[in-house]
Formats: C-alpha cells, structure tokens, sequence
C-alpha cells in the first residue's frame, strides 16, 4: 500500500480518455478494473449479499437495463457541490472522466456490490474518521484499495480493507501471528489508517498530497516536489509522480461521485445481509474455532470468516479476542456461553493427550513445478507458501528453496464436537438413557437418567436436553442448585 512494489493492486492511469458516456478499452493495464473483475470469483464475498434487487418506481424512471448518457457540464456541476463541503479539490478533468466511465459504465456490477458492503462498513469508517478528525470522505479510499473486501490481498502481500503492507503494519499497530492478522481486522485496520492519513497531513497540509502518499510513499512525494522546483500541490506535481499515482486522486475523485451518484447512473447498492447496525461484538473468553461456532449458533462457518477475516486458521486464540456476528447469534452465545464454554471443555479433556505440530522443511523446486503443486504436496494453500517465502510476480524458478510448514499429528483425531440444539437433541441422548426412556416403565417413559459427571453444572444439564433448571429441580426435589459427582438426575423430555 505504502510503496511503489503493490502496483498491481492499485490504480494506472488511464491515458486513452472517453467522450461522452461511453467507456473505451483503455490502452493500458488498468488494475482497479482487474481488481473489480476479480469480486466475482470472490466466494467469501458473496456470502455477504441476498440477490440485487431492482428498485421498479426509481426515482428517475430508469428501465433495468438503461445506461444513462450525460453530458460534461451535469459531470461538472455534481462535483462542484461535492466540492463545496469537502476539503479535497474535487476538480471534473479528462482523468476524472475516465475513471467515472470505468464505475458508471463497465463496473456497474461491482459498483452496486460496493454500495451494498459499503452499509456495512461506511458507518463504522466515518465513526472511527470523525474520532481522529480527518474528513469523511476518506471512507472512499477503501473502494480503491480493496474494493471493500476485508481479506483482500495484492500480489505484493498488502492485505486488508486499507491494504497495508506488513512493515507499514507493523509501525502503526498491527499485528500479524499464526493465527490473526490485525491487517485485516475491519475495526483495527481503520484505526491504523486514520492514525496514518493524520500522520501524512501533518507531513504535507493537503489532502490530494496526503492521497498521493498513501500510494507511493512520503517519500516519493517529497521527490516529486523537489523535481517539479519546490511545488506543493498535488496537480502540479503530477507529471513528475509514478503513472499508478497520477491515476491515483483521479480514481478517488471519482469513487466520491459514483458512491454519491449511483441512482443518477442507475446503480443502486445489492442488498447486504447485513448492515452495521446489526452486527455486534463480543469477545471470546476460550479458544473456539469456526466449526464450533458454526454448530453452536448455527451460522456457516463462511459466514462466520466474512465478519472475521481477521482470523487466518478459522480459530478464535484465547487471550480475549473479539468475534462479530449477526445481533441475533450474540444474544444466543451470550444466554448461553457457559453451556458452549462446558461442551468445548469437555471436547478438550479428551483432546489433551493430542498434539498437532509445526514442522519446518526445505523444499527445493524442480524445472515446471507450479506453487499449486507444492502446495498439495505439503497439503498447505498457495498463500501459506507466499507467506512463508517471498515470491515476487516472476513466481518461482528451478533451484530456489522454499520453507514449508508442515502440520503434524502424533496420534487420532479428535471427536467432533457436538453442541446440543433443539434439532439435533433426540439423535445425541445417550444411548442408555434413550434405552431407559424407550423400554422404562410406565411411569419412567419419556424420562431419562443421566449421572453427574465431575464439572457438569444445573445450567449445563438444563442446555443439553433443553429443558429449564427449574424443571430439573422440581422433578428431582433439590433445593439447591449445586450437584454432586454420580448423583443420578431424572429428565422430563421436551416434547412429553
């Protein structure tokens, strides 16, 4: 993000500029256009959206597949309203232009995917802007950076939301392990972003600088001033910037007026499945993997990576990490964390005397060996072998010696956890208590047994065979809610 090694993450000028509405092939590589193209083959993206929905009594009357045509003046005149409450110099030029027609007409599809995400994140940038007291209408930085896709990743290994690089990363807060990295955390990542924009106002005063900086680096701006003799305004030292940053503030600007302007341009956002008001967080007191939230509040676990793509191994570590989720699954984990707590546990205790490990190898590529075939050798993805080893956009040569992770079990898998649901209560009773409960007396039938084991707890029970504590207490005469390892607990079964 930081430097001029992501070219192809981010933008290159386009120099072949349309007239009128309709766009042109451009003549160069354009990489926010690739960028765009490649939402479509994003599988985790599209888990966050129900199908678009087209609005039939739009406000201008717009037939589904109408591209309307306007003219420079309407271009014109739209931007100068957005200018005049915006401390960016949002000017309409020729470059401007270009990069309107690449949103309004060939990326129409994207755009309207963006506009959606956007209801998920745009609130949560602008509370986070308006914290450190940077103008708002930064949020649109991260439409060209990663089309608002969290887990993005350039071919460079800038990741995230704001596209940092790791050693950029790093300086401003964010941390990368085994198991999290913070350059991709929706919430963190904004606040290093901010910090970071501040930190580049302060250094130049102008915020088409600022811009400019955030995609090359202070430091070729500062050698872009020195060669255009001393200027200090972002158009009058473009000729002397790379061709990704003169296209740079261009792409912004224009990223400003389509997330404005959509309906004008008949775009409007495909619906999200959810909007940041009804998401929340919480945080995690013990370590829980995807799969175990997923069967706990029944959410995939695709849905459970898109709100936290923070997470690199689909596992929450412990040490008071925050999860988001759906309202709904919050409330549920939260009225019911001591019971999953207990079963995770449980699952635990049989796990202990397992041991997964890490085992660092040497790999030494032989002559037509792609890193896709590495990489199903050591049964690890490409990215880890990207990750682990630097490997730049020629790939990989005969001779070069890549490090490989390898995980290691020393004994059997563990047991797959079970959390006890209303729909998978009858099939998990154990299969003496069922006995007892099919085959008992008359007045046992529809009862179960169950003997207390060491840490079980009233609530616990009362989770597994859905049921309430109160239900357990009086069947079974307590009058307190403590149990005793062995005690024998009679259950009502719900339904009976």
């Amino acid at each position: 993000m930081m430097s001029l090694v992501k070219k192809s993450a981010l933008l290159s000028i386009l120099l072949t500029v349309t007239v009128g509405m309709t766009a042109q092939t451009p003549s160069v590589e354009n990489p926010i256009a690739d960028m765009l193209d490649s939402l479509s083959s994003q599988k985790m993206f599209g888990t966050a959206f129900s199908k678009p929905i087209f609005p039939k009594n739009n406000k201008y009357k717009f037939t589904v597949d109408s591209v309307p045509v306007y003219d420079d003046y309407t271009y014109q005149a739209r931007l100068a309203k957005l200018d005049a409450v915006s401390p960016f110099d949002l000017v309409y030029n020729e470059h401007v232009k270009g990069f309107i027609n690449l949103y309004a007409v060939r990326k129409r599809e994207s755009v309207s995917r963006m506009m959606g995400v956007a209801q998920l994140y745009y609130p949560m940038f602008e509370e986070v802007m308006d914290k450190y007291n940077i103008p708002l209408e930064l949020k649109h930085l991260a439409v060209i950076e990663s089309a608002l896709i969290p887990y993005a990743r350039s071919k460079a290994g800038a990741m995230g939301l704001w596209q940092f690089m790791y050693p950029t990363g790093k300086m401003y807060g964010l941390n990368v392990s085994s198991y999290i990295d913070q350059r991709c955390d929706p919430y963190k990542a904004t606040v290093a972003a901010a910090v970071y924009l501040k930190s580049l106002y302060n250094m130049f005063g102008d915020w088409q600088m600022v811009l400019a900086a955030y995609n090359a680096g202070p430091g070729t701006i500062s050698k872009a001033i020195r060669r255009s003799g001393g200027k200090k305004t972002y158009w009058e030292i473009r000729p002397y910037l790379p061709l990704e940053t003169q296209g740079y503030v261009p792409a912004f600007i224009a990223a400003n007026y389509i997330m404005t302007h959509g309906p004008e341009h008949n775009i409007y956002p495909a619906l999200p499945r959810k909007t940041y008001f009804e998401v929340d967080t919480v945080v995690v007191k013990e370590q829980m993997s995807f799969d175990q939230i997923s069967q706990a509040l029944e959410i995939s676990t695709e849905e459970v990576l898109y709100f936290n793509p923070q997470y690199r191994k689909n596992l929450i570590p412990a040490g008071g990490n925050a999860i988001c989720l759906p309202k709904n699954k919050i409330a549920f984990f939260l009225n019911n964390e001591a019971a999953i707590y207990d079963a995770i546990r449980a699952q635990q205790a049989e796990t202990e005397q397992y041991e997964i490990v890490e085992v660092k190898r040497v790999h030494t590529v032989r002559g037509g060996e792609k890193l896709s075939a590495i990489a199903r050798k050591y049964s690890v993805t490409v990215d880890d072998l990207k990750m682990w080893n630097y490997i730049g956009k020629k790939g990989i040569r005969a001779g070069k010696k890549l490090t490989v992770y390898v995980k290691q079990q020393k004994s059997i898998p563990a047991t797959k956890l079970e959390i006890k649901t209303e729909q998978n209560l009858a099939s998990t009773i154990d299969p003496e208590n069922k006995q007892l409960a099919e085959n008992g007396n008359s007045q046992d039938r529809g009862y179960i047994y169950h003997t207390v084991k060491k840490g079980e707890s009233l609530y616990g029970l009362a989770y597994k065979y859905n049921v309430t504590t109160t239900d357990i207490m009086e069947l079974n005469g307590l009058s307190e809610k403590t149990l005793h390892c062995g005690q024998s607990i009679k259950v009502k079964l719900k339904g009976e």
